[in-house]
């Protein structure tokens, strides 16, 4: 009964310091990103609290990101509590020993991650949506606009008084596939529309291979190529579909099923959904990692040493996901393993250091 009482108690504790340290580097996110928006709003004409709603609307999404560097620090901080209290002698003399304690910190660690990447991942993209949605509505390029659907890539575009919607079936390469371009005048009156098997958007300025035009119920098929000048091109369509924190897990598959349709590439969203299912192992291997390290290390020193040890772990972590992730996104390694792999090395360090750890 003791220990059960025990564990509760350090499971409370560690919910403690996770909480304290999210929302210190939530506060700390805030301040930087107000800094920001109101960089980003300064010429817009808007209410002066615009800049502060969308930074508490985006807060949560990069509180998102750092969520294994806090996991990380906070149990630093509790082993601090626990060591200066005198706490680690009285457990060990109760029979939990530091093997029961990472075990209950790793599995602590690992349901808080079940919880974070579907119940507050999903709050965080709905979020992360509003706050891209209100950005757009005051961005200068809100006229611009691209999805992908099951029906293919779809784009609306102004440009010489012109409104341009454009439909493509497939992206390859540098060239979209069976295409259709309606244009209409500033009131929406159907002008013209362009029907071609292949346009060239490398460039701003597309080249539109053979089309067919369609003039008043009037088709007529140009043998040579004609260039339209648009807003777009490959490297900004690119762009516009990268920030996948917007979108919940089932939105995600559904985006890459559409991207699949498309023939466009489906990378990006499937290193994105491995690293959401591997988030809860991430979470407790860092707790596992950041255990081992503070039962290892002398107990006389400074906090300052510590929080210094944790960032430096945390600089270098991430250092290593961003190397496999750029490796599998370039082809150089499967995309699962850039996933994975990261977790492998560090789970190595944790069974090598959990050798002996009831000694220490």
């Amino acid at each position: 009964m003791i220990i059960k009482t025990l564990q509760f108690y350090l499971i409370s504790l560690f919910l403690k310091r996770i909480l304290l340290s999210s929302l210190i580097f939530l506060l700390l996110i805030f301040i930087l990103s107000v800094f920001e928006e109101i960089s980003f709003f300064k010429k817009v004409d808007i209410n002066f609290l615009i800049p502060y709603l969308v930074a508490i609307l985006n807060a949560p999404a990069s509180l998102f990101e750092i969520f294994p560097f806090i996991f990380l620090i906070s149990t630093q901080f509790f082993f601090i509590y626990i060591i200066r209290k005198g706490e680690l002698d009285f457990l060990k003399i109760n029979g939990i020993s530091n093997l029961k304690i990472i075990k209950t910190l790793f599995l602590t660690s690992f349901m808080l991650g079940l919880f974070i990447i579907t119940i507050y991942y999903t709050l965080s993209s709905k979020l992360k949506f509003i706050y891209l949605d209100l950005k757009n509505t005051h961005s200068n390029d809100n006229k611009y606009l691209a999805v992908v659907t099951q029906n293919g890539l779809w784009i609306k575009d102004e440009i010489d008084d012109h409104i341009y919607i454009i439909n493509a079936q497939q992206i390859e390469k540098k060239f979209l596939k069976e295409v259709s371009i309606f244009q209409y005048s500033n009131d929406f009156n159907l002008i013209q529309v362009f029907i071609s098997s292949k346009v060239d958007i490398s460039k701003m300025e597309w080249r539109i291979y053979s089309p067919t035009i369609s003039i008043d119920n009037k088709n007529t098929t140009l043998k040579e190529n004609i260039n339209i000048l648009t807003h777009f091109d490959l490297k900004k369509i690119n762009s516009l579909f990268r920030n996948l924190s917007s979108l919940n897990l089932m939105e995600l598959i559904n985006q890459k099923n559409d991207y699949k349709s498309l023939g466009y590439t489906t990378k990006e969203i499937e290193s994105h959904i491995n690293r959401l299912i591997s988030f809860p192992f991430f979470l407790s291997i860092m707790t596992a990692l950041s255990s081992i390290i503070m039962l290892n290390i002398k107990r006389n020193r400074k906090n300052i040493y510590y929080l210094i040890l944790g960032i430096m772990l945390s600089v270098l972590i991430y250092y290593l996901y961003y190397l496999f992730n750029l490796l599998g996104e370039n082809d150089k390694i499967p995309l699962l393993l850039s996933t994975w792999f990261p977790l492998i090395i560090l789970s190595i360090f944790v069974l090598i250091g959990l050798v002996k750890i009831n000694d220490k």
